[in-house]
């Protein structure tokens, strides 16, 4: 209702009798243009404000239901956990009752985990940012899941020129954003594959320098379908799925002013792509 009679207003103006009348119409007609991508870009800054704004009450909301539900698990968890120990260490145990024991066990800590990560969703640690080159970040993260991806006939691949310069970050939650896709990837490959770790530097991009690592795997990909829904928390297509991996690592490398996106793997499978600003 308000660009449409300035759209008018500007693309009319260009027309004028005489060089004098010429001259003031263009001048107006340049004029209503300025106006126009003026308020253009107030439009397009409130529709993003507006969206912004919208997933910051959904998700404070959720995070709050993430909280209550945790809590109320947590403490009898706990003492199931307890419990499991004490029996463990008192009974004999034939094999199989231990492996009874241990298929119990595992899914504790599986229960456990899901709990940790709506605890972390809904009270996010602060940043400790200490200067470091995210390969190191990379390698200690390939180090710590290299049993589990063994197990599972994955092989690592790291590709990089040379390490990627320090930068301000908090390896802590780095790694855990790596975590979560590494383990993702791990899971989409569920005969065996290729997990790729691509790092690369960008020095002209568009929004400033940005180092970059690219995580693609060998698997099936993601469906078309589910690919705008995926960084939405609670949204999994495991059936014992928390679906709060993707969103906490997409929180985690937004909180460094960077971005992780979903792009196309190459192939079959999917990539997922952390960039972070090179700062100084």
């Amino acid at each position: 209702q308000v660009l449409g009679p300035i759209r008018r207003l500007a693309s009319g103006a260009g027309h004028g009798s005489g060089p004098i009348a010429g001259n003031e119409v263009q001048a107006l007609s340049q004029r209503m243009s300025g106006l126009l991508t003026d308020v253009e870009q107030v439009r397009s800054k409130l529709e993003q404000s507006r969206e912004h704004l919208q997933q910051s009450e959904k998700l404070a909301l959720v995070g709050k239901l993430a909280a209550g539900v945790a809590h109320s698990v947590r403490n009898p968890l706990t003492s199931v956990k307890m419990r499991l120990f004490s029996l463990e260490r008192g009974l004999s145990l034939n094999a199989v009752q231990r492996e009874d024991f241990e298929v119990v066990s595992e899914e504790i800590r599986h229960i456990d985990t899901i709990v940790r990560n709506f605890l972390e969703f809904a009270r996010p640690p602060k940043l400790k940012a200490v200067r470091m080159s995210p390969s190191e970040v990379v390698d200690h993260t390939v180090e710590l899941l290299r049993h589990r991806l063994e197990s599972s006939a994955v092989r690592v691949q790291v590709d990089r020129l040379r390490p990627l310069p320090a930068i301000a970050l908090d390896p802590e939650q780095i790694k855990e954003a790596l975590v979560n896709l590494m383990l993702n990837a791990c899971e989409a490959m569920s005969d065996g594959g290729v997990l790729s770790l691509c790092e690369s530097e960008d020095p002209a991009n568009a929004a400033g320098p940005r180092v970059s690592i690219r995580v693609t795997d060998s698997g099936l990909g993601v469906a078309e379908a589910v690919r705008e829904q995926i960084f939405e928390p609670f949204f999994s297509s495991k059936e014992e799925g928390s679906g709060l991996g993707l969103s906490i690592s997409r929180r985690i490398v937004e909180e460094h002013g960077g971005t992780l996106s979903l792009e196309a793997g190459g192939g079959s499978g999917a990539a997922f792509v952390i960039r972070l600003p090179m700062t100084e």
